[in-house]
């Protein structure tokens, strides 16, 4: 028997008018969920008897600063659903924008909600990665109603997770992050987002059940989810799902459409794994540390040290654990990673490690690559960077990306079909904004090696998007 579909649950305001009865006979049921959220703001002047600040309450209050609302904005070509993106996305954008299969084609913009929350002071945001696809703008917008512009940093669409970036003029509220592999079936969650557009709900649960997998099309399953019976609703997706500590354990993503209060979430070592290269911190600040860590029960060990590199000029040896980074403690490889965002070539990094030893590791510059030439040489593909008066000629104002301005014949480029006037819109999960940003995720790119493109194709009123392999030569 088939499954029924699962649904990915940011929220499209206006859509699919024919459900507002549902909607309407639903809203005793959001009020009575945002009731909570009320709960944690008592009368102005007023002191709540301390027995009523139960854990779901003093959760929210610790966390609610670090959750952010995501509004995006949502170009689609009406007619017939985007091609290629893969990982389900295209039956649901079909399903959520309710796309008419004949009639003129024409570019509609929409606007959607979803959730998310930060991992680093510096602004950035983790969400799913289908709240941002295709986004041609994005607000992150916080509990005191402050708003950023949002750039992504990256995308992992096999995984439904993707990175933010706002520029904030202080350092933000974070997210303690937990761990996933001692949730046990049974335990209370707490789930916080935007769901319907009712910004910074609370609701809680339990964790229903471990490890489920989750069908989103005939090619694509996400697996090793959390199941929880915390009330989550369109809206939700990418925000966060807490335990009693306030530690993110998952990040909220789907619901069975077919039931009641059957919701997954993304479970937070997953998010741990996956972040180190999403973040990419080296490349982005063109920085060399020389060293590379894993994961070790929880710890971060050191596994390699490149010779004559400045770990090695440190005395940082391989099997060493790190403890602290300035003082600050590093419980995983993903603390490791955060502690270096924002450095810079010639910064001393204090590491100490478990033997109580300390390393001071200097870091170097990272010699930024020509990504022009790279571009030409890899793929045979000339480009540059789109200006803000490009842009409003496209019709797209807040586009950004890399235009197309030549193909070689006989290239790799012209043998997938790209041509000129196409938009370069994304590399593997990064999505870059300048020849520059471009040349640092080529130059690790092996001749033969396959790299996935998001190909963006302007004609007329229309606006197409595709994600495209070509293997670099």
């Amino acid at each position: 028997m088939p499954m029924p579909p699962m649904r990915l649950f940011h929220r499209h305001p206006g859509l699919r008018r024919r459900r507002m009865g549902r909607i309407v006979a639903a809203g005793v049921l959001i009020a009575a969920q945002a009731s909570l959220s009320l709960a944690a703001e008592p009368a102005q002047g007023a002191q709540p008897d301390p027995r009523r600040v139960t854990p779901v309450v003093q959760v929210f209050q610790a966390a609610r600063d670090a959750v952010v609302n995501i509004s995006s904005t949502q170009i689609v070509e009406v007619q017939s659903p985007f091609g290629g993106m893969g990982g389900g996305f295209d039956e649901l954008f079909q399903e959520f924008f309710d796309l008419p299969q004949f009639g003129p084609r024409r570019r509609i913009e929409r606007t959607s909600v979803g959730s998310g929350f930060v991992i680093h002071p510096a602004g950035y945001i983790v969400t799913n990665a289908h709240v941002v696809a295709r986004t041609a703008e994005r607000k992150a917008i916080f509990a005191d109603g402050s708003e950023y512009d949002a750039q992504v940093v990256a995308i992992d669409a096999e995984h439904d997770l993707a990175v933010l970036k706002i520029e904030a003029d202080h350092p933000l509220k974070t997210l303690p992050l937990g761990t996933s592999s001692d949730l046990m079936v049974g335990e209370t969650v707490i789930a916080i987002g935007n769901p319907l557009g009712y910004q910074h709900t609370v609701t809680a649960g339990v964790v229903s059940a471990l490890d489920r997998s989750l069908p989103i099309s005939p090619q694509t399953q996400f697996r090793g989810l959390i199941q929880t019976d915390a009330s989550i609703n369109p809206g939700n997706s990418g925000g966060p799902l807490l335990n009693v500590l306030g530690e993110l354990v998952g990040i909220n993503t789907a619901i069975r459409a077919d039931a009641q209060n059957i919701g997954f979430a993304i479970p937070v070592d997953q998010l741990r794994r996956l972040l180190p290269e999403m973040l990419d911190v080296e490349r982005r600040y063109r920085i060399r540390t020389g060293l590379r860590v894993e994961g070790d029960g929880g710890r971060c060990r050191v596994a390699q040290v490149e010779p004559n590199s400045p770990a090695a000029q440190a005395g940082i040896a391989p099997g060493q654990v790190i403890e602290a980074i300035d003082g600050v403690p590093v419980r995983s490889v993903i603390d490791f990673h955060i502690a270096l965002i924002g450095r810079q070539p010639g910064d001393t990094l204090r590491l100490t490690m478990a033997s109580g030893a300390v390393r001071n590791l200097t870091l170097a510059a990272r010699p930024r690559p020509d990504g022009a030439k790279l571009l030409r040489a890899k793929f045979g593909i000339e480009a540059e960077a789109i200006t803000p008066e490009l842009a409003r000629r496209l019709g797209v104002p807040r586009l950004r990306g890399l235009i197309i301005t030549g193909v070689e014949l006989a290239s790799p480029a012209d043998r997938i079909g790209l041509r000129e006037g196409d938009i370069l819109s994304q590399v593997g999960r990064h999505q870059p904004r300048s020849l520059q940003e471009l040349g640092d995720l080529l130059e690790g790119v092996a001749s033969g090696q396959t790299v996935e493109l998001g190909v963006l194709r302007v004609r007329g009123n229309a606006l197409y998007l595709t994600l495209v392999p070509i293997q670099a030569r």
